[in-house]
This record gives structure tokens, C-alpha cells and sequence, in this order.
């Protein structure tokens, strides 16, 4: 089945959907694009499939792949220079999290002449960008998790500071995006296990975030739904194609849904992702039952709404257990010392740039410093709160 969504942009989703690139291309009107995906996915066969797609159409074609995961300033930098330089009006996004990322920031860049960091989410720095400069996209993301393809920000390190920070323009909004479940059939089991508890913890956020926003709770309820009847199929059985498509949608709801906000599961894994450079969805995953544990006393009956729509057990508990099996399901460790060691954190200075992060606001429960270690510290020792 194939079909055409407009909400919150224009998305097409369906197998081999990719092979509409050129179409996608025309509606956006780019002529000369820069294609932007990563060191890893550059070789792989899916990728020059694209590629030769798109050389169909267009004489020649850039290409920008000099970054890996957990991008930074200089990436999207290095992507500008070739962007201008070759007099591109537009960009292909194709990958995870972080070539959606990296594209994004080249696009909105590539007219800019302040840096990237004086547009940080904060207040209103965004209207300091001149966005008539601001380039098209299409988005076509190969992981099912950071929703990038539908979100107005990307996140990127300040290499100076070792922090990562988010980037915001409404403009950041890709024209067009992609989904074709065939692009994720390859995602190694591992990968698709933290893409997968990513997406979760995006919607899972976005419907506890305060505030009334029916719309983005809607969508959260629902994406965690899609995530609830096909994850542990699409990490058993990545040829369900069915499974994908799911994953895939439900990874761009939570990404449209957190615009009502996120919280501590995000604002503790930027630091982590940022000074050690682990997988964004997999530090979630680990953050997740302490951060839902400590907000136990102001989403409680959120979360007793959202079992009683996944067909769980409708207690709090019920819940928590539920992200735990899942967890063990996917081998995802239960501490934070197992994927970093323990003597290399340090927590105060990863409490303040957890503190500092722009989700720490969207948090149900009001957070300090203090607290910020102490979750840092219930996630070494593996007690919940």
C-alpha cells in the first residue's frame, strides 16, 4: 500500500518509494543537489542504487560523506564549502539520525553568515537566520528512530566545548520526505533494537512533557502503539516489511510529537552522546526506566493512560516492567558503567550540560543540578528511585 501524508510535511511512505527521488526532487525544485549521507553508508550497495537513480537525471551529482554519528560543527562546515562551491540549490538527506542531521545543517548554512551556534534552541535566536537563504530538502531516512525527517532542528557538537547542541529553524522542516521500509531491511538487529527504543522514548516523552497540545499526544499515543505491536518483530524479522513501514512512521510521529517538548531521558543522553560518543538511542534506552521512575509522582496517571491504550496492564509498574523486558529483550544493558567506564564520567560536569540541556525545561517533574546527578547516579548503581 502506498500513500501520500501532508502532516506536519509532505511525507510519501511505501515500498520502493525511494525510486521516486527524481519526483521528489522536481517538487521541491532542486536541480543541482548535494546528496548527504554518511562514511558507512556511502559503500553500501542500497546507496549506490540511489545514487545511480539519480544520475538518470541529473549530469552529475555532489556528494558529502565526511562524517560519522554523533556529528559536529565542522561537518556541516566542510558540507557548505562543498555546497557553494559547487553551486548546489538543495539536498538529499539519506540515512540515520545523524546524516539527516548533517544535511539539514547544510541547507539551512549554506546562506547564513553568522555561525551555526548563534542558532541554538533558545528564546528566539532563530529569527537571527535570514531564512529566504535556506536551501530545500528531501529526507529519506534508513533507521527507524530520531524522526529527524520530520523535525524543524538537528543536533550537533560544538567540537570546542564537547557539548551537543540543538540547532531550531521552522525552516528546518524537509520539503519532502521518504519512507521506504526496503531502506531499513539491512539495520543489523542491534541497531534496530536502539533506533527502535529511541523512537520510543520520543513519543513516550512528548505525550508526558506538560501542557496541552491534544494534537502531539495523539500521535505519541499512537506511535507507541506502532512500536508496541512491531519492534520485537523488526529485530527478529527485519525482512517484515510491514514491521519497518511501522517503525519508520512511528519513529516520525514522535518526532512531530515532541514539539510539545521532551525530558531528563534526553537531557541526561545528550552529555553522554556528546563526550563519549555513544549510540543517542541506546543511552535512551538505559536512561529511560530511572527517569520514568523519578517523574513517578507527576505522570502517573499519564502513563496508566498509555498502558490502558497499549492493552497493558494498567499500572505504573506494569509500564516500567514493560521498557525493562524490552530492554533485556534487545540485550541493551541496564547501567550506564556497562557501555562507559565509571571512573571517566564525570558527573558533575555531565550534570551541568545535562542541566543546561534545552529538554530539561519539557521535564514533568522541575529539575535541578543535583538532580541530575542523582539520576546519573541511580543509572551507575542500577537502582531505580
Amino acid at each position: 500500500m502506498k500513500s501520500n501524508w501532508n502532516y506536519p510535511t509532505t511525507v510519501w511512505t511505501g515500498e520502493d518509494r525511494s525510486l521516486d527521488i527524481i519526483e521528489a526532487c522536481s517538487f521541491a525544485k532542486i536541480s543541482s543537489p548535494l546528496f548527504v549521507t554518511d562514511k558507512d553508508l556511502i559503500t553500501l550497495p542500497m546507496t549506490s542504487k540511489v545514487l545511480d537513480n539519480l544520475k538518470k537525471r541529473f549530469k552529475s551529482i555532489e556528494v558529502f560523506s565526511n562524517f560519522s554519528g554523533n556529528p559536529f560543527g565542522k561537518n556541516i562546515t566542510e558540507g557548505v564549502e562543498l555546497y557553494n562551491k559547487s553551486k548546489c540549490d538543495g539536498v538529499i538527506a539519506f540515512g540515520g539520525g545523524s546524516a539527516l542531521d548533517v544535511g539539514k545543517g547544510i541547507a539551512f548554512m549554506n546562506g547564513q553568515t553568522r555561525p551555526i551556534w548563534d542558532f541554538e534552541d533558545i528564546g528566539d535566536y532563530w529569527k537571527r537566520a535570514d531564512d529566504s537563504k535556506i536551501s530545500p530538502i528531501i529526507a529519506i531516512p534508513t533507521t527507524a528512530g530520531t524522526g529527524s525527517e520530520t523535525g524543524r532542528a538537528s543536533a550537533i557538537v560544538n567540537e570546542e566545548t564537547g557539548v551537543k547542541k540543538i540547532i531550531f529553524h521552522p525552516k528546518f522542516m524537509p520539503t519532502v520526505v521518504i519512507l521506504d521500509p526496503k531502506l531499513t531491511i539491512d539495520l543489523p538487529p542491534r541497531i534496530t533494537a536502539a533506533t527502535g527504543m529511541d523512537a520510543l522514548a520520543h513519543n513516550l516523552e512528548a505525550f508526558c512533557a506538560p501542557g496541552f497540545h491534544p494534537m502531539a499526544d495523539g500521535i505519541a499515543l499512537e506511535g507507541m502503539k506502532l512500536i508496541k505491536n512491531s519492534l520485537s518483530e523488526a529485530v527478529k524479522n527485519g525482512n517484515n516489511l510491514k514491521a519497518r513501514s511501522e517503525m519508520l512512521a512511528a519513529a516520525s510521529m514522535g518526532s512531530t510529537a515532541f514539539q510539545k517538548g521532551l525530558g531528563a531521558i534526553h537531557s541526561l543522553s545528550h552529555p553522554v552522546n556528546a563526550q563519549f560518543n555513544i549510540h543517542h538511542g541506546l543511552s535512551n534506552a538505559i536512561f529511560m526506566p530511572y527517569v520514568l521512575t523519578f517523574n513517578k509522582s507527576e505522570i502517573s496517571n499519564k502513563i496508566i493512560s498509555i498502558c490502558d491504550y497499549l492493552g497493558l496492564e494498567k499500572s505504573f509498574e506494569s509500564f516500567v516492567n514493560w521498557t525493562m523486558d524490552l530492554r533485556e529483550e534487545f540485550k541493551i544493558p541496564h547501567k550506564i558503567s556497562d557501555v562507559i567506564d565509571q571512573d571517566k564520567m564525570d558527573l558533575d560536569k555531565l550534570s551541568d550540560m545535562a542541566f543546561e540541556d534545552p529538554s530539561t525545561g519539557g521535564n514533568p517533574k522541575k529539575l535541578t543540578k543535583k538532580d541530575m546527578k542523582n539520576m546519573y547516579e541511580h543509572s551507575i548503581s542500577g537502582d531505580l528511585f
